[in-house]
This record gives C-alpha cells, structure tokens and sequence, in this order.
C-alpha cells in the first residue's frame, strides 16, 4: 500500500510497534474522530447509479404516483484496493443469467477496469505510479490534476488508503509550507493555488488525518510515552510517595478501629 515516488518518500505511516496498550480508543482525539466518521460512516456517493431526487415519482406505464426509493447497490470492498486510487469504484456484487432465460441465475462479481499508471502532484512535486481505474482517471482530469481531485473529495469518496494517505501529505505540505523548498517563488505560486483548501481543518485534523485505526492508536501511544519521558522525575517520586503516605495512614487508622473494638476500657 505504498505509491512509488522519485525521491524515495514514503507515503504510508509505518508503524513501528504491534502492540498495542489498552484503553486507547477511547482517549483517540476529536480530530481523529472527526475523520473516521467522514472514512467509514458518511454515505458515499453512488457510482454505479443515479440517484432519483425527490420522494415521490409518477410511472410512466401506468400514471401511478409510487414512492422514490434508491436502493444502493451492494458493493464489496477488496483489500487489494488500498494499493491504488480507485474513485469510488468496487466491485459490484449480484446475479448473471447465463444462456437460456429459464435457467436460474448464477452469482457474478463485476470488477473495475484495473490500469496501472503514473499520476502527478503538482504539491508534492512528484510522479506517482500506481493502479488506477477509469473513472479515477477521469475525475483526475475533470478536476484539474491529482492534488485538486484528492483535496476536494471526502474521505468516503477516496475510499482507498493509498488516496487518503496521498490526501494527508498535500494537506501536511501545504500547512507547513514545505513544498517547493528551493524555490520561494515557485512554492508561493503553488500554494496560493490550493491555500483554500485548508479552510476546512485546522492544525490537529490535518495531523490526524488519512490515518487508519491502528496507526492512530500507534500515534497515541507514541504521544503518552512521549509525555511520560518529558515529566520530571521528582514530579513522578512526589506523587508516588504521597500514594505511599496514604495507604499507610489508612492502614493505622484501619489498625487503630480494630483495637478500639477489642479493648473494653475504651
């Protein structure tokens, strides 16, 4: 799951451990929260079909006025997907009738037309090659170019972990202004060209962003242990022994109620 650049960039956040610590999801931050929602939660747009708008729609055979009900079509999602840019495409899961129209119908997949291809960003200033499909083709060259396909598009709509990783470091370049990093005329060309896109997140959700659930529990665990190394040691001594003060002031105090229950000339 990684796009082949010229200078050897990696664009996929390798983790480092495989353990991981308990409790972690649930102290995941806002941000990232924000982006797993848009990622996993937010209804795509349909690709394979176009929606009827309204709630109601009249038949054309019979004049009779009968409910809008776009029903989506099933889609399976292949592992195999992540590794390139797919625009939203899937593989369409249903039925084929094969031969004659009396026999039964048979089980089918229909996958997207596969091309392995080299893209270009324009941020990153780098050629990119990887598998694509028709349709992500031609909404890169609808769009403009890759970066402003990538940056205009939900999370949903990318789908893939290589786009939302490629997403992540266009966002990442362009809110620290590394790209261009030789040419201060070129680099204010390009990102006066795409700065209005970074209206739509702040600081800590372009950090956050393009990161699947387990690197982001990486990343937060690599954020606690950080924090533990920066606490000052007598900081860490100071709390430990007023722990160790309390458990033993309750221990006399426990001891002191039980002699007093036993001695009859209290």
């Amino acid at each position: 799951m990684e796009a082949k650049l010229a200078n050897g960039l990696k664009l996929l956040y390798i983790p480092k451990k495989t353990r991981i610590s308990s409790g972690l999801g649930d102290r995941l931050p806002e941000a990232y929260k924000k982006f797993y929602k848009e990622w996993r939660h937010k209804v795509p747009e349909p690709v394979y079909y176009k929606p009827t708008p309204g709630k109601w729609t009249k038949d054309e055979k019979t004049g009779a006025v009968i409910p809008v009900q776009n029903i989506p079509i099933p889609l399976k999602y292949p592992k195999t997907m992540h590794s390139g840019i797919w625009g939203g495409e899937a593989v369409v899961q249903g039925f084929k009738q094969n031969g004659n129209k009396y026999k039964s119908r048979v089980p089918h997949f229909w996958t997207p037309t596969l091309k392995k291809s080299v893209v270009y960003s324009e941020i990153l200033n780098e050629y990119m090659s990887t598998t694509v499909t028709e349709k992500a083709l031609d909404l890169i060259n609808k769009n403009y170019g890759l970066d402003h396909y990538l940056l205009k598009t939900a999370a949903c709509d990318l789908r893939t972990t290589l786009s939302l990783k490629i997403k992540r470091h266009l966002l990442m370049a362009l809110r620290d202004k590394t790209l261009y990093a030789d040419d201060n005329v070129k680099q204010q060309e390009v990102y006066d060209k795409y700065k209005h896109y970074l209206k739509d997140y702040t600081h800590e959700e372009i950090e956050w962003y393009g990161l699947t659930f387990f690197e982001a529990l990486l990343k937060m665990q690599d954020i606690d242990e950080l924090n533990e190394k920066k606490a000052p040691l007598k900081a860490k001594y100071r709390l430990e022994l007023i722990e160790e003060l309390k458990n033993s002031n309750e221990t006399i105090e426990e001891d002191k109620s039980w002699l007093n229950k036993l001695n009859p000339f209290n």
